[in-house]
């Protein structure tokens, strides 16, 4: 093989080496989100977010707290005919451990944890509530980095 095509085999190989690595890094996601909204009375909506977490992997609770892992938030997009009543309530087998890598104690889900809030529509306007949520996941030998889901999803 002379050397141009030995350089140009090596170069495709590393590259196509890097974009498999990249891949595969991307490809792990142990969570699975569902949202959903539903009507509860005239203009009241319950929203809902259903993490489904992986065997061995596990979300935070909002509620962690400093100094640990980065706990899950939700950031509703400013709507003006919408308010948000109460805060983010969290449902699920809560864990509280304490986890030597952070050095506190934390609070988590294995499994599944649904969220919800409750949000009025000013009027009987027909609108969306989107928003992001922001999440980490960790197993016994790792965690990812943070993750920010989107959504947007239509009340009627």
């Amino acid at each position: 093989m002379n050397t141009n095509k030995f350089f140009i085999f090596s170069v495709l190989s590393f590259v196509f080496s890097l974009v498999a690595f990249q891949a595969s890094a991307q490809m792990q996601n142990p969570v699975s989100w569902k949202f959903e909204t539903k009507k509860k009375a005239e203009g009241v909506y319950v929203f809902t977010a259903t993490a489904n977490v992986d065997k061995s992997w596990h979300i935070y609770s909002q509620n962690t707290g400093k100094g640990g892992p980065i706990a899950t938030n939700f950031v509703f997009k400013t709507n003006p005919l919408i308010k948000a009543d109460g805060k983010v309530v969290e449902t699920g087998k809560l864990e509280k451990v304490y986890d030597k890598n952070f050095k506190t104690d934390v609070l988590f889900y294995s499994n599944s944890v649904t969220f919800t809030q409750t949000v009025t529509v000013k009027g009987k306007a027909k609108t969306n509530f989107a928003g992001t949520v922001e999440y980490m996941v960790c197993d016994d030998e790792q965690c990812l980095p943070p993750v920010k889901k989107a959504f947007d999803l239509k009340l009627q």
